[in-house]
């Protein structure tokens, strides 16, 4: 699966964005997907999970309520919607494919980042 992200931007606190990932391969509408990012100096960071078919959902605390991921296996696109970003959201972000959850989240398929900038 390769996987192709877009629509990183800069944006004011308080702005929205939302960003897209689009996989290649059948496969793709059979794997979890999910977004992670890593700040400046910074681990990267789960944000969000999709099980395979959009029935199930997870985030990362520091997300909930503003991000919202989901999915379109007829188009292989998995999808980011940022609201009411923050500064301490400034990341680059990454789409992954097939996710394991075990004492941390992981991934098989990365694709290349995007930056979302977020200013004060």
């Amino acid at each position: 699966v390769q996987l192709q992200a877009y629509g990183g931007g800069l944006v004011q606190a308080g702005g929205s964005l939302k960003l897209s990932c689009v996989g290649s391969g059948r496969s793709f509408g059979n794997f979890g997907v999910g977004w992670f990012r890593r700040a400046p100096g910074k681990e990267r960071e789960f944000v969000a999970a999709n099980n395979w078919n959009g029935g199930r959902t997870n985030y990362a605390d520091s997300v909930k309520g503003r991000f919202t991921i989901s999915r379109d296996n007829a188009k292989n696109t998995v999808y980011l919607e940022m609201n009411s970003l923050k500064p301490e959201d400034t990341a680059v972000y990454y789409c992954a494919a097939d996710l394991q959850h075990g004492s941390t989240w992981k991934a098989n398929y990365w694709g290349q980042g995007t930056q979302v900038t977020v200013s004060s």
